[in-house]
Formats: C-alpha cells, sequence, structure tokens
C-alpha cells in the first residue's frame, strides 16, 4: 500500500524533481496533507548544502536516486510519471524539456498528470533564463518597496514573502485547482505556471486596490498597515525586546492606551498632527518596562498587542503550545501541518527523505521495477 497516512490528499502521488526553495517547500505541503510524494534525488544532492537530517521541507516523502543525465535515468522518472498524480519541477525555462522530461514526454505518458512548474520569473518574459533569487522577484513586483521604515531602506522579509507565499502556495493551489479538473468526466492534465512574480504580484490585490482609492500612499511607513501610524508597528522594550502593535480599531486602541497607562496624557488618535508626539509618548512608556512585563500585562486582553518572539522562543508561547502549532519529530522542532482538518488531519509521519534511502519501497509501491532495473550497457566489441 502507498505511503500516504490519512490526510485529505491521501492516495494522491507526486513526483518531485529534486530542486531547492519553492518547489521542495510545496511537495512537502502536499505531503503533510497525506500525499505520496516521491522526490528524485540526483547524485551529488540539489546544491543547497543543509545536512539531510535536518531539512525539514523533505519530511513526509521518499527518496530515489535518479541520474536525470542518462537515458536510463529518464526512463525511470517517466515510469514514475505513469503511476503519478502531480509532478513538480523547478528547473529554468527549458532544462526539463532538454533532459526528456518536459510536459510533452510526460503527458504523453500520462494524459491526466498535472504538471507544476515552479520558477522566480516564469516560463517567459525577458528574464525567464537569467538567475535569480527571492529578494528581485519581490523587488520587481513593488512588494519589497512597501516594507521597511520611511526613512530608511526596504526590510527584506527573509524569503517568505516570494519563495513561499508568492511562489509554494500559488504553486499548491494551482496543482490542486488542475488536479480537480483533471479528475472531473472529460478532464485532463495540463501545465501549472507558478512564477513567484505572479503570485507576489497577486498577493499586493489589496493594496492596489487602496492605491486606486487614494487610500494608500505609494510610499514606505506613511499608510495604515506598513507602520504609518503610531498604534500599528513595533516599540522596543526595557530589556532590548519588542512588542508588535496593531490596535487599528478605535475600542482595540482604547484597551491598548488604557492598560499602557497612557490614556490620560497623550491626544486623540485622530489628531494626525500630533502622530509623532502619541508615537513618542508610546515608545517611551514601553521602554519602561520589560517584554515580559508588558506581555503580562497584555495578556489576553483586546488590545491587539504580542511579544516579538525569536524563531527559537516561538513554540513555548502559551498559545501556540496549547495548539500544538509546533511539533518535536526526530528530534527536531518544526511547525506542524497546516491548514487542520476535522476528518482528515494531516501529520508528520517521517523524518526527512535521505537521498535514494527508500528506492527498493517506492519501486514496489508504486509497481515500478525499472526503479530497481540496473541500466542495459552495450555489448563491447572483443577487440575494443
Amino acid at each position: 500500500m502507498a505511503e500516504s497516512g490519512n490526510g485529505p490528499l491521501s492516495g494522491v502521488r507526486v513526483v518531485e524533481l529534486a530542486g531547492i526553495g519553492p518547489g521542495p517547500f510545496a511537495a512537502m505541503l502536499l505531503a503533510d496533507l497525506g500525499a505520496d510524494v516521491v522526490r528524485v534525488d540526483r547524485p551529488g544532492g540539489a546544491g543547497l548544502g543543509i545536512d539531510p537530517d535536518h531539512d525539514v521541507t523533505n519530511r513526509n516523502k521518499r527518496s530515489v536516486l535518479v541520474d536525470l543525465k542518462s537515458p536510463h535515468g529518464v526512463a525511470q522518472v517517466l515510469a514514475l510519471v505513469e503511476r503519478a498524480d502531480v509532478l513538480i519541477e523547478g528547473y529554468r525555462p527549458g532544462v526539463a524539456e532538454r533532459l526528456g522530461v518536459g510536459p510533452e514526454e510526460c503527458l504523453a505518458r500520462n494524459p491526466r498528470l498535472v504538471y507544476g512548474r515552479m520558477t522566480g520569473w516564469g516560463q517567459q518574459g525577458p528574464l525567464a533564463d537569467t538567475a535569480g533569487h527571492d529578494i528581485g522577484y519581490i523587488a520587481i513586483t513593488g512588494a519589497l518597496g512597501m516594507i521597511g521604515p520611511a526613512d530608511g531602506p526596504p526590510a527584506i522579509p527573509a524569503n517568505l514573502l516570494g519563495d513561499y507565499a508568492g511562489g509554494s502556495l500559488y504553486l499548491v493551489i494551482g496543482v490542486l485547482a488542475a488536479l480537480q479538473h483533471a479528475r472531473t468526466d472529460g478532464g485532463r492534465g495540463q501545465v501549472v505556471d507558478a512564477a513567484i512574480v505572479d503570485g507576489t504580484a497577486h498577493l499586493t490585490a489589496m493594496i492596489h486596490g487602496m492605491l486606486s482609492a487614494g487610500g494608500w500612499q505609494d510610499r514606505r511607513g506613511a499608510n495604515l498597515l506598513d507602520g504609518g501610524t503610531p498604534f500599528y508597528g513595533t516599540y522596543e522594550t526595557a530589556d532590548g525586546g519588542h512588542m508588535a502593535v496593531g490596535a487599528l480599531e478605535q475600542r482595540f486602541y482604547a484597551e491598548f492606551i488604557r492598560l499602557l497607562g497612557i490614556a490620560d496624557e497623550v491626544p486623540g488618535r485622530d489628531d494626525l498632527g500630533s502622530w509623532s508626539d502619541l508615537r513618542a509618548a508610546i515608545a517611551a512608556r514601553f521602554k519602561t518596562r520589560t517584554r515580559e512585563e508588558w506581555t503580562a500585562v497584555f495578556q489576553e486582553s483586546d488590545a491587539c498587542v504580542a511579544p516579538v518572539l525569536s524563531l527559537r522562543e516561538a513554540p513555548a508561547h502559551p498559545h501556540l503550545a496549547a495548539r500544538g502549532t509546533f511539533v518535536d519529530h526526530g528530534g527536531i522542532t518544526q511547525p506542524a501541518p497546516a491548514p487542520r482538518f476535522s476528518l482528515t488531519p494531516g501529520a508528520v509521519r517521517r523524518p526527512p527523505a535521505q537521498p535514494g534511502a527508500d528506492t527498493a519501497e517506492v519501486a514496489r509501491d508504486w509497481q515500478v521495477p525499472a526503479l530497481t532495473a540496473e541500466p542495459d550497457h552495450p555489448q563491447k566489441d572483443a577487440g575494443s
């Protein structure tokens, strides 16, 4: 029986051609939700340099080792494709075709296959064949330019906004939508072109609407949600920590300044001309206590204030601990599968896949004996 757990995607088979960044994360999400994901690793590794034991993006997957530069390796991948529902690849445009595992070859073998392509620039356009990284993708879409202080450079949000939000999540949405179509009467497989620039641009839809309506200024630190207001931003505490304030609505703001202890000392929030004074008063007050002390003050209130935690601190937060937002598996503390399902919950079932470790198991479960067959070698002449 295929390894698929009991998540909502149980029974769905996915071939992931090994890469780095958003492709593996998208495949991990599918695996977390119960899909049987087989990662096709190549000799020498994918190039990221992370110890496979700790590469959480490869959890819940199985791995086979295939040399796609050989005809035998191409035949092995196409044999897997015949048994798969989805294939995910993250090569530059044209590479999969040159290797012999592009959409034409794969859909010829399996007309209902969903062929998911993960790139930064997309399959077409002037930049399609050039190298790139998250920071460049979010830069040209306008997303990076929105983030950071008004008097400083744009702030880099790690690679969460482009690679994972604009890339991986849109690939998963596209793959699942295409899979639904492929499984309907008369449906067939298709190619999903998930470009990080497209997904990141799509994430800014609401902001573009506000910009058009005159409710958003096209500059950093001047708007409701980018730190332009004194009651939506971060403030330093006495111990060098920070508190995040999101008291946008009037009733939440009233609770905020009451618990902060400055309700009778500051100008009204609607007096825009006094916002610099309001911001200074809030900042000064936060500097009088530690982050832990302010966390206790605002605990379980409607003031919309939270401590800014580090990655190592986050799993211990009482709310996240109560929900099981993080799990410990194989000695690694990591985010639990999300979202949650009442009947078919996802789970961390397997540790990060080790390259090639599951070849025999996958060959048996998927009934693909080519995975374990030795390549045919032309017989040499006696005199050679």
